[in-house]
C-alpha cells in the first residue's frame, strides 16, 4: 500500500500539470481570437493612405490624420452624440425600471405575479428580427420613424423582461430579515428599499447600467431599420456606410471610428468597477 502511494502522488502531479497546460493553452488561444481583430482595427486606424481592406500590418507610416478626417469630413460627431443621447437615456430609464420591478417581484406577492414572470420569459424567446415589422408599424402609428425617442423606447422595452428576472434573482439573495428589521424600526417601504436594500444590490445595478449603455453602441439592425436619415444615425449605422460600397471602402476611417467607440464604454466601466466588488460590502456596513 505504501509502495502505491508515490505512484498516486506522481499521477496526481501529472494530472495537475496536464490540467494546467490545457488551461493555459485554452487561454492563449482565446486571447489570440480576441486580441487579433483588435490589433487589426488599431493598426488600420493609425495607418496612412487609403486602405482597401483590413489586415495586420505593423509597418508605417503612422498618422492621426484618419481621426481628423473622421471629424472634419464625415457626420461622425453627430452620430457619436446621437448614440450618447440614446445610450444614456436608455441606461437611466431601463436601470430604474428593472430595479423597481425586480424589487417588487422579489418582495411582494400580487395577482398575476407568476404569470407575468412567465410572460417575460416567453417574450424574451422571440428574436428581435421577428418583431421588426411590428416595430415599423408601431413607429408609423406613433410618428416615431426616424426618431431617437422611439428607438430608446424599443431598447428599454427589449431589455426589461430578462433583466427584470436577473434583478429579481439578485434581490432574492438579500435576506428578508433585513426588511422585517427595518419595518420593526418604523421604516416604510420606500425607506427600506432606498436605504437598506438598494446599497446591497449595487453590484448588479452597475452591471445592468453597463449593459444598457453598451447596447446602442454596437446594435445595428434595429437602428438601421428605424432611423432613415444619415444625420440621425447611431455610430454603428454610420460606420457601416464607410464599408458598404465595395468600390469605395474607407477602412481607415471605419477603424478610427471603431476605436473611439470604446472610450465612453471604458470610462463608464472604470467609474462603476468599484461597485462590482465593494457594493455588497459597503451596503452591509451602512446604518
Amino acid at each position: 500500500m505504501e509502495t502505491n502511494k508515490p505512484k498516486r502522488i506522481r499521477t496526481q502531479k501529472g494530472a495537475r500539470r496536464l490540467n494546467k497546460i490545457l488551461t493555459y493553452t485554452y487561454l492563449v488561444f482565446m486571447s489570440i481570437i480576441i486580441i487579433y481583430p483588435l490589433l487589426i482595427t488599431a493598426t488600420s486606424a493609425f495607418r496612412g493612405g487609403n486602405l482597401m481592406a483590413f489586415d495586420l500590418k505593423l509597418s508605417g507610416p503612422w498618422t492621426l490624420n484618419n481621426f481628423r478626417r473622421l471629424f472634419q469630413e464625415t457626420l461622425y460627431p453627430q452620430w457619436y452624440m446621437n448614440t450618447l443621447k440614446v445610450a444614456v437615456t436608455t441606461m437611466v430609464i431601463q436601470v430604474a425600471a428593472i430595479t423597481l420591478a425586480g424589487f417588487a417581484y422579489s418582495r411582494y406577492r400580487f395577482i398575476g405575479r407568476k404569470q407575468s414572470l412567465k410572460f417575460f420569459l416567453i417574450v424574451q424567446m422571440v428574436p428581435t428580427t421577428a418583431a421588426l415589422t411590428a416595430f415599423y408599424v408601431m413607429a408609423l402609428l406613433l410618428g416615431g420613424l426616424d426618431q431617437h425617442w422611439f428607438l430608446i423606447f424599443v431598447y428599454i422595452g427589449g431589455g426589461i423582461p430578462m433583466n427584470t428576472w436577473l434583478m429579481k434573482g439578485y434581490f432574492d439573495t438579500v435576506p428578508m430579515e433585513l426588511d422585517e428589521s427595518a419595518r420593526l424600526d418604523g421604516a416604510g417601504h420606500l425607506r427600506t428599499f432606498w436605504q437598506i436594500i438598494l446599497p446591497l444590490v449595487r453590484p448588479m445595478i452597475a452591471v445592468q447600467a453597463l449593459w444598457a449603455f453598451m447596447s446602442p453602441f454596437g446594435e445595428y439592425l434595429l437602428a438601421r431599420f428605424l432611423l432613415r436619415s444619415p444625420a440621425n444615425y447611431t455610430v454603428a449605422n454610420g460606420l457601416q456606410t464607410f464599408i458598404n460600397n465595395p468600390r469605395d471602402q474607407r477602412v481607415a476611417l471605419f477603424a478610427a471610428g471603431a476605436i473611439l467607440i470604446a472610450l465612453p464604454i471604458a470610462t463608464l466601466f472604470f467609474f462603476l468597477q468599484k461597485n462590482f466588488v465593494s457594493g455588497l460590502t459597503a451596503g452591509g456596513t451602512k446604518g
